[in-house]
């Protein structure tokens, strides 16, 4: 009988051990990335830039809650959230008053999928046959049918009175440390919002600098963004593959994105000119999977400089 059942407990308590660890641990393991991006014009001062993105909050998170509202010790001169703040209907009070002191900074922001919906549950196998498919979100998948509809407006009417700047579909400008600094928005690509025929034509000339914003960096969203001359494209949703392999990395990232961008900066290319991409591996998980193994939840400090 040991000889017959010792293999598969001991894998069954590897198994669960990993799993307590990716949900009892590394999952509130909340880490500052930092980050250096030459793309600033000559004779423009550095920018200090915090990039949040899938909190995915839930009642009662409320390490997650503390560690968000100390990231206001930063300082940082504007702050871009690229969405999916909720995992949970009752979410937004909660998470308007963790990013409360960071709304005292000027920013910007998008949603994504989960801040209009609700999540489900689902077998997370099926990550893994979207992507040999090639389907994700609604691209290549029938609509969703029975979803929880969160109160995104809420959300959207806490960050709008704090000043910040709703890029859905659409352009706004940021004064920062005296430059004008111009942000150009997309709806959330994964579940088919996005139109940029609203947005197309590239940076202003009035502008000082200009950057692209998405929530899922999916390459019809990317690529524009890169052939109409945007330095710097900031995006979320991939939360960094969420469940990785040591030493080899994500297996998947949700959306057309090769996973060796899942997360971090990067460069993309389209027709012939060549963007900066930081896709932030997000802070948060849904909560029907929330686990995270070899990446950490993490929130970005990017330090924008001149052109090398």
């Amino acid at each position: 009988m040991r000889a017959r059942y010792g293999v598969p407990l001991s894998i069954a308590a590897a198994g669960a051990a990993g799993l307590a660890y990716a949900a009892g641990f590394e999952a509130r393991s909340f880490r500052l990335r930092r980050v250096t991006v030459p793309v600033l014009p000559a004779g423009m001062s550095p920018l200090r830039v915090l990039h949040v993105s899938d909190i995915h909050m839930v009642g009662g998170q409320r390490k997650k809650q503390r560690w968000l509202r100390s990231l206001a010790g930063l300082r940082p001169d504007f702050v871009i959230n690229t969405g999916d703040n909720l995992s949970d209907p009752d979410g937004v009070p909660e998470t308007l008053d963790a990013l409360g002191p960071l709304m005292e900074f000027p920013g910007a922001y998008v949603f994504g999928s989960n801040d209009y919906y609700g999540p489900k549950l689902r077998n997370p196998a099926r990550y893994l046959l979207e992507k040999a498919q090639g389907r994700h979100g609604l691209n290549g998948n029938p609509p969703a049918t029975n979803v929880v509809h969160n109160p995104w407006e809420d959300l959207r009417d806490g960050f709008d009175a704090a000043g910040w700047l709703n890029l859905t579909n659409t352009r706004g400008m940021l004064k920062v440390e005296g430059a004008s600094v111009e942000l150009t928005g997309l709806d959330d690509p994964h579940i088919k919002r996005d139109r940029y025929a609203r947005v197309a034509g590239g940076p202003s000339t009035s502008a000082d600098f200009s950057m692209g914003v998405v929530h899922a960096p999916y390459l019809r969203a990317l690529d524009p963004f890169a052939a109409d001359g945007y330095p710097l494209i900031l995006a979320g949703h991939t939360h960094g593959g969420q469940v990785c392999i040591p030493f080899y990395g994500a297996l998947v990232t949700n959306c057309d994105l090769d996973t060796d961008r899942v997360k971090g900066l990067s460069t993309h290319t389209a027709e012939g000119r060549t963007s900066y991409l930081h896709v932030s591996a997000g802070c948060g998980a849904s909560r029907y999977t929330p686990i995270r193994f070899a990446c950490p939840p993490e929130v970005t400090l990017l330090t924008l400089v001149e052109k090398e």
